[in-house]
C-alpha cells in the first residue's frame, strides 16, 4: 500500500469529509408538472448533477464524490413521491467505457432517422441524459485543473468523451458510470466480473510497461473511491448497498479464467479490510485449492466474504430456467446474491418471498386434525405452498420505472430503442426468495416424530401450546427442541426440506411474470429472516413467537449443531440446480481458528467440501462473540468492525439492533 493510498485509506475512515455535504429539498414538481414520465426522469437527472459540486479529495485521482445527501423527487398525480429507479443490476461497462459517450450519442442520432414518435421520445431523453453526464465531467475535469491534478485532468480530457486507453482511465470512468447511475436514482448498482471486463486495460498497461504494484494502486484508490459515499446509498441498513464483484469463475469453454488482475483485487480487498467492494469467488470441482486458500485469508480479516459460487451448479442451473449458455457462464450476482447475468439481463431477483414457516404454521393449524397420517399432512403442506406461490405471483405484477440513461447500460436497449420498462432486455425474470426453510423443516421433522410417529403429543395440545406460546410448558418445548434439526446431516429432517424445495421449485420454476419473463425459486430471505418472522407465531421446531429465522438457507438460530461439516452435509442434500436464484449457506466460524495456517487450511478444506458436495452458494463469517458484544456496549472502540449480515458486509455498530443480535446468536464453529 502506497503513502497515498494509506492517506485516503485514513481520510475514509475518519468520515470527516462526510462534513462537506449538504442538504437540498429538490422538489422539481412544479418544474415538471407538465412533462410526461420519461421526460420527468431525464430532468431529475439533469437537476442532480447542475446542484452537485465537484469534490475531489487532497492526493485522490478517481473523484465523483456525492456533495448532496439527497437526490431530486416530484409529487406525481396520484400524490406519491417518486422514488428510486431500477437497480439490483450489472451494467455493460465494457461496451460504454470501450467507445465513450462520443460514440455512444453517434448510435443515438443513426437510430433517430427513421424512427417511430415512441422511439425517438426514448432516444432524445438518452441523448439529453448523455448531454448532463459530459457537462458535469467538464465540470470535474476544470476542478482538477485547477487543483492541479495533472491525472484526473488528463484522464478526464479523453474519458468520458472517448474510450478509455488505460486501466487507470477505465477506473474512472467506471467511477463516473456508477456515480451517475446513483444520480439516477437507479439502486444496488453492482460492479460484476471486473477481472474479466477490465482485464483488457490490465494488460495494454503491462504491455507498455505499468507495474503491478502501479495497478495495485489504481484499484486501491478504485476501492476506496466507492466506499466514500456508502452511507448514501439507499438499502434496508448502510452497507446494503449492492456494490459487489465477482471475480474468476469459467468462460465457455470450461478454462478457469482467474487471472494476475483477479490476485490483485483480493490483494487490494486484503489490504484495504472495507465493506466494499463485496467480493465473491465463482469456483467449482477443478478451482486449485490455493485460491481456496487465497479466499480464506479474506474470510480470515473478519470481513464477511468472499462469498462463494458454484459453477458447476448456477451454470446448468440458470441454463435449466431459460438462459442462453453464453450468457449463464457469464452470470454475476445482484447486490447480495442472487444469480444475474450482465449486460444483457434485467431481471428482477427479489421480488416476492416465500414465507415457508408462516405457510406450515397455518396448514398446521388449519388442518391438522383432519390428517390420520404424516404424509396426509404433508400433501396439506404441499398444496399449501403451491397456493402460496400462486398468491405471491398474483401480487408481483408491477412495471418498473423508466430510465432512459440506465437503459444505455443493458443490451438490446438503445438496439430497439425502446426502454428497459418496456421489457427490452434479453432477461426480464423474477426471483423468489425462501425464507425460514430450516425453520420450516424442523417443524415438519418435530410434528412427525412426535405427533405421528411417537405419538407423545397430542395434536391439542400442541395447538394450544403454540397459541400460549408454550407458557408454562417448557418441557414440551424443550421436546420440540430435541427433535431432528436440519444442520446435522439428519435425513429425517433434511428429506422434508428437501420435499419441501421440491415443491416450490418445481411449481414456481417457469411461471410467467408479467414482463415477458419467468418466475425463478431461490433460498435466500434477505432481511426477510427478521421481517417475515415478525409475522408468525411459535412454531413447532420450537421457536418462540416473532422470534428471527435462521440467515437465507442457514440453520435455526435455536439448533444445536454437531459441526460445520454436517450443516453442509444437510444443505448440499437437495440439487441446487433446481432453486437457482440464490440464497447462501452462513457459517460463523471463531476468529480463533485463522491463528495459525493449519486452520486456514482446514477452513479451505471445508470450502472445498462444499463445492466438491454440489452446494451453490456458501459464507463464512470470522466471529468473535465476546467482541461484538463489547462493542454494542462501546461502539466508539469499534468504528470499523465488520460483519457479513445477510448477503452483505457492513459496519456492526451501524446496524440496527435486531441484526446485530442476529449475528450474536448464530453458532460458532471452532475447527
Amino acid at each position: 500500500m502506497t503513502q497515498r493510498v494509506k492517506k485516503l485509506l485514513e481520510l475514509l475512515q475518519k468520515r470527516e469529509f462526510r462534513n462537506c455535504r449538504i442538504s437540498k429539498d429538490l422538489n422539481i414538481t412544479r418544474q415538471t408538472e407538465q412533462m410526461n414520465k420519461i421526460e420527468r426522469d431525464i430532468i431529475r437527472l439533469s437537476v442532480m448533477l447542475e446542484n452537485e459540486t465537484p469534490l475531489i479529495f487532497e492526493g485522490e485521482r478517481i473523484g465523483f464524490n456525492r456533495t448532496l445527501y439527497e437526490i431530486p423527487y416530484y409529487i406525481d398525480e396520484n400524490g406519491n413521491r417518486s422514488g428510486l429507479g431500477f437497480g439490483n443490476f450489472t451494467p455493460d461497462y465494457a461496451n460504454v467505457i470501450s467507445k465513450g459517450f462520443d460514440q455512444i450519442l453517434d448510435e443515438i442520432r443513426q437510430k433517430l432517422e427513421g424512427c417511430s414518435d415512441g422511439q425517438a421520445e426514448f432516444l432524445k431523453a438518452a441523448e439529453h441524459a448523455v448531454q448532463s453526464v459530459l457537462k458535469f465531467a467538464v465540470q470535474y475535469k476544470e476542478e482538477a485543473k485547477k487543483k492541479n491534478n495533472t491525472e484526473l485532468y488528463e484522464a478526464l480530457s479523453q474519458i468520458p468523451h472517448k474510450g478509455a486507453q488505460t486501466f487507470y482511465q477505465a477506473c474512472v470512468f467506471m467511477k463516473l458510470i456508477i456515480f451517475t447511475l446513483r444520480c439516477n436514482a437507479n439502486a444496488h448498482i453492482t460492479l460484476g466480473r471486473f477481472d474479466q471486463y477490465m482485464y483488457p486495460y490490465y494488460l495494454k498497461d503491462i504491455q507498455l510497461g505499468v507495474t503491478n504494484d502501479e495497478i495495485l494502486e489504481s484499484i486501491e484508490e478504485f476501492f476506496i473511491s466507492i466506499n466514500m459515499d456508502t452511507d448514501l446509498y439507499p438499502g434496508v441498513q448502510q452497507g446494503d448497498n449492492g456494490q459487489s464483484m465477482v471475480l474468476g469463475g469459467c468462460d465457455k469453454e470450461g478454462n478457469d479464467v482467474f487471472n494476475t488482475l483477479s490476485g490483485l483485487c483480493m490483494q487490494a480487498s486484503l489490504e484495504l479490510n472495507l465493506i466494499d467492494p463485496k467480493i465473491n469467488l465463482r469456483v467449482s470441482k477443478k478451482t486449485p485449492f490455493q485460491l481456496f486458500e487465497l479466499g480464506t485469508q479474506l474470510t480470515k480479516k473478519g470481513l464477511g466474504f468472499p462469498q462463494y459460487c458454484n459453477d458447476d451448479v448456477v451454470i446448468p442451473g440458470l441454463v435449466k430456467l431459460g438462459y442462453d449458455y453464453e450468457d449463464a457462464v457469464n452470470y454475476t450476482v445482484a447486490a447480495c446474491w442472487e444469480f444475474i447475468v450482465p449486460s444483457c439481463g434485467a431481471d428482477i431477483p427479489n421480488i416476492i418471498t416465500m414465507n415457508f414457516p408462516m405457510v406450515v404454521n397455518d396448514t398446521l393449524h388449519n388442518f391438522i386434525l383432519e390428517c390420520d397420517t404424516f404424509e396426509q399432512f404433508m400433501e396439506k403442506v404441499s398444496h399449501e405452498v403451491r397456493a402460496e406461490c400462486d398468491r405471491l405471483i398474483e401480487s408481483s405484477f408491477w412495471q418498473i420505472s423508466l430510465s432512459p440513461y440506465a437503459s444505455l447500460f443493458i443490451d438490446g436497449c438503445l438496439e430497439k430503442a425502446m426502454d428497459l420498462s418496456q421489457n427490452a432486455a434479453k432477461y426480464n425474470n423474477s426471483g423468489c426468495h425462501g425464507a425460514g426453510i430450516s425453520n420450516a423443516a424442523d417443524a415438519l421433522a418435530a410434528v412427525k416424530k412426535l405427533v405421528f410417529k411417537d405419538k407423545t403429543l397430542g395434536k391439542l395440545e400442541l395447538l394450544d401450546a403454540l397459541n400460549s406460546n408454550f407458557e408454562g410448558l417448557e418441557d414440551l418445548r424443550h421436546s420440540l427442541l430435541s427433535c431432528p434439526k436440519m444442520g446435522n446431516n439428519d435425513d429425517y429432517v433434511d428429506q422434508i426440506a428437501c420435499k419441501l424445495m421440491d415443491v416450490f421449485a418445481n411449481y414456481l420454476n417457469g411461471k410467467k411474470n408479467n414482463r415477458g419473463g419467468v418466475f425463478r425459486a431461490g433460498t435466500g430471505s434477505a432481511m426477510e429472516y427478521i421481517l417475515s418472522a415478525k409475522k408468525v407465531s411459535a412454531t413447532a421446531d420450537g421457536r418462540k413467537a416473532y422470534e428471527p429465522y435462521g440467515s437465507s438457507f442457514s440453520p435455526a438460530l435455536t439448533t444445536n449443531l454437531n459441526g460445520p461439516l454436517s450443516v453442509i452435509q444437510s444443505f448440499t442434500k437437495y440439487d441446487m440446480r433446481n432453486i437457482i436464484n440464490g440464497g447462501p449457506l452462513t457459517i460463523e466460524i471463531h476468529d480463533t481458528t485463522f491463528r495459525n495456517d493449519e486452520g486456514i487450511t482446514k477452513v479451505a478444506q471445508l470450502v472445498k467440501a462444499f463445492i466438491e458436495l454440489g452446494g451453490h452458494q456458501l459464507q463464512l463469517n470470522s466471529i468473535n462473540r465476546e467482541r461484538l458484544l463489547d462493542a454494542q456496549k462501546h461502539p466508539d472502540k469499534y468504528p470499523n468492525l465488520i460483519v457479513r449480515v445477510w448477503g452483505w458486509s457492513g459496519y456492526f455498530n451501524e446496524l440496527d439492533l435486531p441484526y446485530q443480535e442476529h449475528v450474536i446468536k448464530r453458532t460458532e464453529f471452532s475447527l
